[in-house]
């Protein structure tokens, strides 16, 4: 399986100077991807194609030419995954914007690695001669065959290294399903076919983000009240970038805790299929700009705080490692109608009431009804009862 593994790296004045050019480079292709397909696009009114990308941005920077082909395909993709979410109906735009600075990669034949740590970074031919290669060294390689090496920065300037783990996927001869509601409040609330049903709590996660936007809040109330790019300023920039980068952190040990949890779950209980809850769009119009305000400014501080997108993409590696499938699902009306009436009702409170009788945990009753859903084809009662919830919080 293909695993990525981020780390630090040692390396001499004159070789960071040379990275940091490289993702400066690696910019000026972004930017001049934008410019060939403008300029084809007013030409010819068509897109322009991989072949013309690729040649229209070969032999003119220096950098080696697998990474120039790496920023392509990144546009590339950037541009198809625009249109893919246009055609849904998001308003979403196409590549725009210019870059100053681009991660820049390394694949296939671009690198060499040494067993006693060292790395060596190819920059190939310019005007026909090759270029000093780029040497770093690292403490602790991956165990695996590495596949690609990007340069990132993250406070510093950090290797993403992706590489094969050598390890396969487990065969799963389990047969029960179940459906997970995601939520802001319970990060996961999920039930199974045999009616076991488990919630994470994500309150640790909320408190995180609670923290970093108080911080950041006070940083910017004082850096708005200093000349920009004073020393002062300066301390400042670098105090708000060290809450964001601590945070971030944070907020990614918790997240796998809270999937790690879920996956022990499901192989306890034999799960072979795993519903995810759709909830893209949700976080969309959360901006206080706009004239039109539907929610609260908290609601959508919250809103734009959740990160459901990190939930699913950490539980599908970790699920299929373990041989279990999970797919994303429409679980529009799951939290407002009732399985036993066709009543549907906003609830405000932690529990749901309906006049027939029927009360549940509000998120237990929107995994339970995004289970009959899902897997039922409509919103009813389930062919099981749910046993006594099994409550996880992260330590």
């Amino acid at each position: 399986m293909i695993r990525c593994m981020k780390t630090s790296f040692r390396a001499s004045k004159e070789t960071i100077d040379r990275l940091f050019e490289c993702n400066r480079v690696s910019g000026e292709v972004w930017n001049r991807c934008l410019e060939l397909a403008k300029e084809t696009h007013l030409k010819t009114g068509k897109w322009i194609t991989k072949s013309a990308l690729q040649k229209g941005t070969k032999g003119i920077f220096p950098i080696h030419s697998q990474s120039v082909q790496a920023v392509c395909h990144k546009y590339l993709f950037a541009r198809d995954a625009a249109r893919k979410a246009r055609k849904a109906g998001h308003p979403n735009k196409y590549p725009y914007k210019r870059k100053n600075h681009f991660n820049t990669k390394w694949a296939n034949n671009g690198f060499k690695v040494f067993e006693n740590g060292k790395v060596q970074l190819s920059m190939g031919k310019l005007e026909g001669k090759l270029q000093a290669p780029l040497i770093l060294w690292i403490k602790e390689l991956p165990k695996g065959q590495i596949k690609e090496i990007e340069l990132i920065f993250n406070r510093q300037l950090m290797l993403a290294i992706a590489y094969e783990d050598g390890q396969k996927v487990k065969e799963n001869t389990f047969a029960n399903r179940s459906a997970i509601d995601v939520g802001e409040i319970h990060t996961i609330a999920a039930v199974a076919e045999n009616g076991e049903n488990i919630m994470i709590t994500g309150r640790k996660i909320r408190s995180i983000h609670r923290l970093r936007n108080k911080k950041l809040a006070e940083l910017q109330r004082k850096m708005s009240k200093c000349t920009k790019g004073s020393k002062q300023w300066k301390r400042y920039n670098r105090a708000k970038r060290y809450v964001l980068s601590k945070s971030d952190k944070q907020l990614q040990d918790a997240l796998h805790k809270t999937t790690k949890q879920f996956v022990d779950w499901c192989i306890e209980i034999e799960v072979k299929e795993v519903a995810f809850g759709d909830v893209d769009g949700v976080q969309r119009n959360t901006s206080r700009r706009k004239k039109k305000k539907v929610r609260r400014r908290t609601t959508n501080q919250k809103l734009s705080n959740w990160s459901f997108g990190k939930v699913y993409a950490y539980l599908t590696y970790k699920l299929e490692a373990e041989g279990m499938k999970i797919d994303k699902h429409d679980e529009s009306d799951t939290t407002r109608q009732c399985p036993c009436c066709p009543k549907k009702r906003k609830v405000s409170s932690r529990i749901y009431t309906c006049p027939c009788g029927y009360t549940n945990h509000r998120d237990l009753h929107g995994a339970s009804n995004f289970f009959a859903k899902t897997f039922y084809d409509e919103i009813r009662e389930l062919d099981f009862s749910l046993k006594p919830t099994k409550y996880l919080r992260i330590a």
